[in-house]
């Protein structure tokens, strides 16, 4: 219970005098009039039944609090610890206001809630046109009638909307961030503790925290999926929807969306929820809620998506939303558009953040993005970019995309541009020495834990102190160490054996640092490496000049029909073909590699069914567009094939130096076009010299 400021400062000296006091004195000691001191004990008795307390009056001689001493220290802790609202800052108390209304929605006079902040009722009435806005986002309405008092009007379904909306603008996200990272602390004591009390007082306690125990015997792998911020959002769904039963409120039923879901199989799961949320509370659940239960989850961003698992909900094909992808990515940035097209993690990775994605716009659901302020703060440019991309998306599908959903596109664009560009500097693998006494202890533990960190960034190796001759330092980029290494001459950083986060930070920064820059004169052994490493890509390069092959096709061949040609050239081997064949289908299932703008198809894959690089093309017998419509009128087929073996990384830089000539040099794909196989093999073999000369410059 929020008592006023005045009543708390009435019941506070009432506790603490433990007398008699007459009306007039406790009015003057809060300097107020006796009449507003007895208005604010009109409404006391209620609030005070619950802590076995009672007013007492008796006219002429005064008021006192009647209980046992014990009850009287239980609600002087409760006055002591209440959340006292600045009435002064306008902000705090209407985004309170918004809450008391949430919490009641039965009618309430001006009065009641001028006497809970300690304001006047002008000072509300004001408020309440302020916030009308807020409300009527969700079709609510505040009613205000003359001798009938203020209350919230709108569909049970709009309520809740509004309910869970007020939560996630106000909840710290902190407060989430713990409730994977304390293992010992159980969700409700987190959702519970003293930073979360104003929000979560719109729920019941005990019901929620039933649906929390409720949720933990529930072992579905598909709960694991949900990301943080989802899976606390679904018990408060759940919380909310379970609290709203209990007052026999029921949300208003939609046969439509419950026949549409039934055979969805996150229903199946949304049914398992409800059959445990029955039986832990002995209630009916209606079947509506179970289909907003499973709206909720099909809504939900998870943690990571199998590819096989990716599907478009809607009237809208997968192939569609393929095709959205493009014009999104068009949208975005036309420049680096072809580029972002090749990347597979980035293609993947939206295609699964669409699908619950356009689940909650359709269905007008909310979500928050606790990374939204930083995200406008520190990557402006991205978000101003997905501004435009939003509205794409406002076009095509009627909607109204909120400011969290375009964050979390820029979050899916950012990382993607940035890998662009990582991939555009030229950087090398950094050399890094660990040192401790002996080489063995804890140099061990701290090399596990860096190699984890930088991956294939850098290749770190464990050293005693006595192990640093001239040679060994001549060849390494940098030491770290836990020890005092003062007298030698080198880059050292000096870290904690544990490798806190300061200290990755540190060999983070120094480790861009050093890949960007030219490698250290290098000792006999690392100069034979540099050798089999040279071998190596021109054996590659020479396999794929050899190789090249220029396929001509009739122009009505369909895509099926193409990949047999095409596996018959490139391979003799039939397991090998089939091979190939499914991997290009599989690619090609991620995102079509079919680019129109560019009148081109770059299919590529990552394949075991080669055991080299491949670079070929193929064309129509009249240089005119392919017929099949798959195709859209392309005039060309460009096919590269990359191993699936231990080299993966030099070969992908090979092929990744082919695929940006086809767009970064303008007179690549016209020679393409020609269909002249001498000319197109003359051309390819100056642009292999050239990425040949770029790889020798860094090495």
């Amino acid at each position: 219970m929020n008592f006023s400021p005045r009543l708390r400062q009435v019941l506070l000296i009432l506790l603490q005098e433990e007398q008699v006091i007459p009306v007039k004195k406790l009015a003057d000691e809060i300097k107020v009039s006796k009449r507003t001191v007895q208005r604010e004990l009109e409404y006391t008795d209620s609030s005070l039944k619950k802590y076995g307390v009672s007013l007492q009056t008796k006219t002429g001689i005064g008021i006192w609090l009647d209980g046992s001493e014990e009850d009287k220290k239980k609600l002087l802790t409760v006055l002591q610890e209440e959340d006292v609202i600045d009435s002064g800052d306008k902000e705090e108390r209407r985004k309170r206001l918004i809450l008391e209304i949430l919490k009641d929605r039965t009618p309430k006079k001006l009065y009641y809630y001028g006497n809970i902040f300690g304001v006047s009722e002008a000072t509300i009435s004001n408020d309440m046109e302020v916030i009308e806005n807020w409300f009527h986002q969700f079709d609510l309405t505040i009613k205000r009638k003359q001798g009938y008092g203020v209350a919230l009007e709108g569909s049970e379904k709009n309520y809740r909307f509004a309910l869970r909306k007020f939560i996630d603008e106000n909840i710290d996200s902190q407060i989430i961030k713990n409730l994977f990272n304390e293992k010992e602390r159980t969700v409700y004591d987190i959702i519970g503790s003293k930073d979360g009390q104003n929000i979560y007082n719109l729920l019941n306690n005990d019901i929620l925290k039933q649906v929390i125990t409720c949720f933990h015997s529930i072992k579905d792998k598909r709960l694991q999926r949900l990301t943080e911020n989802s899976y606390i959002g679904l018990i408060l769904h759940v919380a909310i929807a379970i609290n709203r039963i209990f007052q026999k409120e029921i949300i208003e039923p939609n046969d439509e969306l419950q026949k549409k879901l039934k055979n969805d199989e996150e229903y199946n799961l949304a049914l398992h929820i409800v059959n445990s949320l029955e039986e832990e509370f002995q209630i009916e659940i209606p079947d509506i809620e179970i289909a907003y239960i499973c709206l909720h989850i099909k809504g939900s961003k998870l943690q990571y998506v199998s590819e096989e698992r990716i599907e478009i909900d809607g009237p809208i094909h997968r192939e569609e939303i393929l095709e959205f992808i493009n014009r999104m990515i068009d949208v975005y940035d036309e420049e680096l558009a072809y580029e972002l097209k090749q990347d597979e993690e980035f293609i993947v990775g939206l295609l699964a953040h669409l699908q619950p994605t356009f689940i909650r716009l359709r269905n007008h659901m909310n979500i928050s993005n606790p990374l939204l302020d930083q995200i406008k703060e520190n990557y402006y440019d991205i978000y101003e970019k997905c501004l435009k991309v939003g509205k794409l998306i406002e076009e095509r599908f009627d909607c109204n995309v909120p400011e969290a959903e375009i964050g979390f596109l820029a979050m899916h664009f950012g990382a993607a541009t940035v890998r662009l560009e990582n991939q555009r500097e030229s950087k090398r693998r950094v050399l890094i020495g660990i040192v401790c006494a002996s080489g063995i202890g804890i140099s061990r533990l701290m090399l596990n834990k860096l190699t984890k960190f930088l991956k294939d960034r850098a290749e770190v190796f464990t050293y005693g102190k006595e192990d640093l001759t001239h040679n060994v330092l001549s060849k390494i980029d940098f030491l770290i160490s836990s020890i005092n290494l003062d007298e030698i001459d080198a880059d050292i950083i000096r870290v904690s054996p544990l490798l806190i986060e300061h200290d990755l930070e540190q060999i983070d920064t120094k480790v861009r640092i050093y890949s960007k820059t030219p490698k250290k004169k290098m000792v006999e052994n690392d100069f034979s490496r540099q050798l089999e490493q040279v071998n190596f890509i021109v054996s590659q390069i020479k396999n794929m000049i050899n190789e090249f092959e220029c396929i001509k096709v009739n122009n009505d061949i369909t895509f099926e029909e193409l990949l047999v040609a095409l596996t018959e050239k490139l391979s003799p081997y039939n397991d090998k073909r089939i091979i190939i064949q499914e991997d290009i289908k599989k690619r090609e299932k991620i995102a079509t590699q079919i680019i129109p703008e560019f009148d081109f198809a770059l299919l590529h894959s990552k394949t075991k069914g080669v055991i080299k690089p491949s670079f070929s093309i193929c064309i129509t017998k009249d240089l005119e567009a392919f017929y099949d419509p798959y195709f859209k009128s392309i005039h060309a087929i460009i096919v590269m094939l990359l191993p699936d073996d231990e080299n993966v990384d030099l070969n992908r830089e090979i092929l990744g130096y082919l695929s940006s000539s086809l767009v970064e040099n303008n007179d690549f794909l016209p020679t393409i076009f020609t269909g002249d196989k001498e000319e197109i093999l003359s051309f390819l073999t100056k642009l292999l010299k050239n990425f040949f000369n770029q790889f020798i410059d860094t090495i």
